[in-house]
């Protein structure tokens, strides 16, 4: 549905901080499918860990907050440009298995609410069936 090429016409994000490298499904206002692949070349596998490479949580939370706000942006329309997504809140997060090189993350948000401009959602992260990340993460999206 949208490629990194495109991804990169919406986020402001750019390596090493671009987390998502495709969205399989999108329904906008209501739902996305992300995809990151994770591979050993990732930056962080340097030190976290040294002979136990684990993603950090907080880039698995980043790239479900990626994905929402992608879902946001192409939302409320016009150019997201003009945008820029900023984190509120992360609630209820709970990470179930470590994530590694060579895992395909799938990253799912819903959206639970989008009031005066602020987006709350249920985000989910999985490898495969196993349902690695969760949390609720809430955003607001601001003119530059």
């Amino acid at each position: 549905m949208l490629d990194i090429v495109q991804i990169m016409e919406i986020l402001p994000h750019r390596y090493p901080f671009l987390l998502i490298d495709k969205v399989t499904e999108l329904v906008p206002g209501k739902r996305i499918v992300a995809i990151k692949n994770v591979t050993m070349n990732e930056p962080f596998f340097q030190g976290h860990f040294p002979g136990f490479p684990v993603m950090p949580g907080v880039l698995i939370i980043e790239a479900m907050a990626q994905a929402a706000a992608t879902m946001a942006y192409l939302s409320v329309g016009g150019d997201a440009k003009d945008k820029v997504s900023y984190f509120m809140a992360i609630d209820n997060a709970r990470f179930r298995k470590p994530v590694k090189p060579g895992d395909t993350l799938r990253l799912e948000v819903e959206t639970l609410f989008n009031k005066r401009g602020i987006w709350s959602c249920a985000a989910k992260a999985y490898v495969g069936e196993t349902l690695m990340t969760e949390a609720e993460l809430k955003a607001t999206l601001a003119d530059k």
